[in-house]
């Protein structure tokens, strides 16, 4: 009722208004009786000097990357048509020179929002095209690394410029093989274009001239900036082409090479990606694919010698592993950049907005299926409000869709495979003991042959109840009281993680009191915690979650060694003087 009463308020009290107009003697009748519309029409729109259009917000680090107007009928039509002419069936296999062909058996790929749909096939790298394309990665490296960066720059910056001209045929890749929303689409190759151009600037900013040192007169001090060697990219299925990218991106642009490890379950979206990165310029033994399982294509990479280092993205065992396989090698001490998961909480006062709060929370929580190492997995709300929010929570859960990611209709898509969803419904009969069901989305009778999950939330009596993160769209919210708020920070601390963290509140003290009692890596403060954008949002956490590194200017210098050097000068001229003063003094 009250923002009902305040717009009105503003509308009959604007000296535009009609009830304030009416009483200015001045007007004529057919002043007050004209048409608004037709009015407006005449104006001649104009762009505020100082506001830049969105193409060119960012600049001048990098172009802003193309985005969807989804209230836009001939836009969403043209798109549907890319989207539509692109709907495989794909084929993915290792991309090494020297040995492209492997002798595993094909598998095959189906859709997650409809199993009995195959949508293509990949076949994994065997021990001859790792073992060919570590060596080819050795070979190059030097070569790329005495490129110029304004060169490697420029072949970022064109992947960019292709991806977003072929951008429905990934749209439709990530629909289709990760079981994406259009939205979602939409924002990964959003990214993933991002991610190039961000790192297209930075390889210009860091590697683009030596870095000038203090030093006393007569001496030259400079430190040069140069890529590690061999570095290894094993990305995550739920950012199959934006962290793909991001992590390849980092590496080529401060002069690696790479060998890329897409995960299983979106190998033909790498495939399709490692492809144009090489059309765009990137040389093919500067940039391989490797296919496959981790236990064997990831462990066989990581526990080799010539190895300088690793960027991963997934779960938090899989990077000790990864951790323990770079320091058992008897080899240089390598580089490891990891992105883990989190136990990501968002708290809420009781001055917060439950309209706002119940809507960012249910975008934390459930976008993407919850399958988001940003997304929300617990709410802390104040007991004061929480019957109210609670009861929102539920009412609003009721209005999610579940079904076909392809259709703009579609709020949540499938989970990834068989595995995350037994997972998800392993937790959800545990829960049916330890906690009080909140609310639950009906799953529809189209879904049978997919791998959904209806989303969920729980009551709980503590984040301290969940043994490990919950991969999917399940909320589960614990009650506080007004003098439980450092318990509370405490016992997010303690589950030991620290990715993303979001605060609902009006009072700046709580808000500033949280943000820095929290170890965090990311703070979202009223509004949602997910969607981080590339160098506006730099994403990356601690503890559990990771090396703080992953996507953020930090990543660079992680894949780059220093070399100073220092230079005294002995140059003619300068002899010449000394000559000149000796004879003086003579």
């Amino acid at each position: 009722m009250l923002p009902y009463l305040v717009r009105r308020l503003l509308e009959n009290g604007a000296n535009t208004s009609f009830v304030n107009r009416i009483s200015d003697a001045s007007l004529a009748p057919a002043q007050l009786v004209a048409d608004p519309c037709r009015r407006a029409t005449r104006n001649q729109p104009s762009q505020h000097p100082r506001i830049p259009p969105p193409l060119s917000m960012y600049l001048p680090v990098r172009k802003n990357s193309m985005g969807v107007n989804f209230a836009n009928d001939p836009e969403l039509r043209a798109l549907a048509a890319q989207i539509n002419a692109e709907q495989g069936p794909w084929q993915a296999a290792p991309l090494v020179p020297g040995a492209d062909s492997s002798s595993t058996a094909p598998r095959a790929v189906t859709d997650p929002a409809d199993r009995r749909r195959t949508i293509g096939q990949w076949q994994a790298a065997d021990a001859n095209a790792i073992e060919r394309a570590l060596g080819n990665a050795v070979v190059s490296q030097p070569g790329w690394d005495t490129t110029t960066a304004e060169a490697r720059a420029a072949i970022l910056e064109r992947a960019a410029d292709l991806l977003e001209a072929r951008r429905g045929a990934f749209i439709a890749m990530c629909v289709r093989e990760a079981g994406k929303t259009l939205p979602a689409s939409v924002a990964e190759v959003r990214e993933a274009a991002d991610f190039l151009r961000y790192y297209a600037h930075e390889a210009r900013r860091l590697c683009g001239a030596p870095i000038a040192l203090p030093g006393p007169t007569g001496e030259q001090n400079q430190m040069h900036l140069h890529g590690r060697g061999v570095f290894v990219c094993i990305s995550p299925w739920n950012f199959p082409l934006a962290i793909f990218t991001g992590q390849i991106a980092a590496a080529l642009a401060t002069g690696n090479s790479v060998i890329a490890k897409p995960a299983e379950q979106a190998t033909l979206i790498g495939h399709a990606m490692t492809r144009l990165l090489r059309e765009a310029g990137v040389p093919a033994t500067v940039l391989q694919f490797l296919p496959g399982d981790g236990s064997t294509v990831g462990a066989a990479l990581t526990g080799d010698a010539r190895v300088a280092g690793v960027a991963f993205t997934g779960g938090t065992d899989t990077a000790w592993a990864i951790n323990r396989a770079l320091a058992a090698r008897d080899a240089p001490i390598a580089t490891l950049i990891a992105e883990t998961g989190g136990q990501n909480a968002l708290i809420a006062d009781s001055s917060a907005l439950p309209e706002q709060l119940v809507k960012d929370a249910i975008a934390s929580a459930f976008d993407s299926a919850g399958q988001r190492c940003s997304a929300a997995r617990v709410l802390f709300v104040q007991t004061d409000i929480a019957d109210k929010v609670l009861t929102m929570l539920a009412g609003a859960m009721a209005e999610l869709k579940l079904g076909d990611p392809g259709l703009l209709s579609t709020d949540i898509g499938p989970v990834i495979d068989q595995d995350a969803l037994d997972a998800l419904n392993a937790h959800a009969a545990r829960m049916q003991h330890e906690a009080r069901l909140i609310a639950e989305v009906t799953l529809p009778a189209g879904c049978a042959h997919g791998s959904f999950f209806a989303p969920r939330a729980y009551e709980i009596s503590g984040i301290d109840v969940l043994q490990r993160e919950v991969f999917g769209p399940v909320l589960h919210v614990v009650r506080w009281q007004a003098d439980q708020l450092d318990a509370v920070i405490a016992a997010i601390n303690a589950a030991g993680y620290g990715l993303t963290l979001g605060i609902h509140s009006r009072i700046d003290a709580t808000i500033e009191r949280i943000s820095r009692g929290v170890r965090a890596g990311n703070c979202y403060v009223n509004r949602n915690q997910i969607g981080a954008v590339v160098g506006v949002q730099p994403f990356g956490g601690e503890g559990l979650s990771g090396t703080g590194s992953q996507g953020r200017r930090a990543a660079l210098p992680a894949a780059l060694h220093d070399r100073a050097r220092d230079q005294r000068q002995h140059h003619r001229r300068r002899r010449q003087c000394l000559a000149a003063d000796a004879g003086r003094i003579g």
